[in-house]
């Protein structure tokens, strides 16, 4: 088989031929249909995502496809199963073997691209706006990086839980792309203040923030009482330096979301979270918007695209037509 393999973090990963995996107990071996690329994907590139794997990996956090073997022990799946697994690597392949406990079986209403699209970037926002900041009916939300994968689905799923959104972007493409999701109110970060807009707007009451920088503390000195402010990641490369008597004063929460941790302590709030989801997508409530598809021998440029911040939404490599 086929896998976009790193072996150095001072070179590039490149398109290997590897044996095709055998499942291992716990363990199912699917046929890959498309996987979904995250900025963590870079991160791994350079060995400084908080769980880089070992070299040599095979990037792709995030897959959908078919299960062809089980290991022993597992149960609950049989091969022909359509299921979506978040792996934590090993999506860019033709084959690949995750632990069962991390596999959903897919509803006949999803594709595969929305399946590989929809696991990180709908269920960070989710449980970020729902089980970390409690994010109520009538309540103001900002979120920023609104054009990116997952500032996209922070907007829709702000409207769905009843917020009023405001979405901040780089340019007017993005801007569109973030009001086509149901945002109230947009702020051009390339030409506006985040702080001066949103205080003619009344404030925030919870922010999302994928960022970082000079945008989270524009985003902060804009808060209302008691406001909380979810930290998702720093996609600008600077991590911002909290003054906590500055959280004293207006009773501010910062709050952390790494969402793929929760395997590992509180595995049913993921399980609960993507039960939601695809109940929401069966509605026709959600639509993963896919920006960028590209086969296998292109996953280079799909990680070059959320490398420049050209992509607005998710970007799939799709590797089968199953």
């Amino acid at each position: 088989m086929r896998a976009y393999r790193l072996t150095s973090h001072e070179s590039p990963p490149t398109l290997l031929n590897c044996a095709t995996p055998t499942p291992k107990p716990q363990e199912l071996c699917l046929q890959i249909a498309a996987c979904g690329l995250n900025f963590a994907d870079l991160l791994m590139m350079k060995g400084t995502y908080q769980e880089t794997p070992p070299l040599p990996f095979t990037l792709g956090m995030e897959v959908s496809g078919v299960v062809t073997a089980i290991g022993s022990g597992v149960t609950g799946f049989e091969p022909g199963d359509r299921v979506a697994v978040f792996g934590g690597q090993g999506g860019l392949a033709e084959y690949g073997c995750f632990d069962a406990n991390r596999a959903v079986k897919l509803p006949d209403t999803m594709g595969w691209t929305d399946a590989a699209a929809l696991q990180i970037a709908y269920g960070t926002s989710h449980v970020a706006l729902d089980h970390r900041a409690r994010l109520q009916p009538g309540e103001t939300l900002l979120v920023l990086g609104a054009a990116g994968g997952v500032g996209l689905t922070a907007v829709e799923i702000g409207k769905l839980m009843g917020a009023r959104v405001i979405a901040c972007a780089r340019g007017a493409d993005k801007l569109q792309a973030a009001k086509s999701a149901g945002a109230d109110h947009l702020i051009d970060a390339k030409t506006e203040d985040i702080r001066d807009v949103m205080k003619s707007l009344g404030g925030a009451d919870v922010v999302y923030d994928p960022v970082g920088g000079d945008q989270f503390t524009a985003a902060f000195r804009s808060c209302n009482p008691e406001a909380r402010i979810l930290t998702i990641g720093f996609a600008s490369g600077d991590v911002p330096q909290i003054k906590a008597n500055h959280l004293l004063v207006k009773n501010i929460s910062v709050l952390g979301l790494y969402w793929g941790g929760y395997l590992s302590f509180r595995p049913d709030v993921l399980t609960t979270s993507l039960s939601q989801l695809m109940d929401w997508h069966g509605q026709g409530k959600i639509k993963p918007h896919v920006s960028n598809t590209f086969p296998l021998e292109q996953a280079a440029d799909g990680l070059e695209m959320l490398r420049t911040r050209k992509s607005t939404g998710k970007v799939v490599i799709e590797i089968a037509d199953l």
